[in-house]
């Protein structure tokens, strides 16, 4: 895994974690979202 790989797997359990806990606010929603985008784009080959 690399250091990316590692940081979206944090978001998205601190996203997860938010939700179960209601203290989710905006700014990891916003992170969440970059970090899906950038692992799509990793998945399709786009900026290596």
């Amino acid at each position: 895994m690399s250091i990316l790989d590692i940081i979206i797997v944090i978001l998205v359990i601190s996203w997860l974690g938010g939700f179960s806990l209601k203290i989710g606010g905006g700014i990891i929603h916003l992170l969440l979202v970059i970090a899906v985008i950038v692992l799509v784009a990793r998945l399709l080959g786009i900026g290596g």
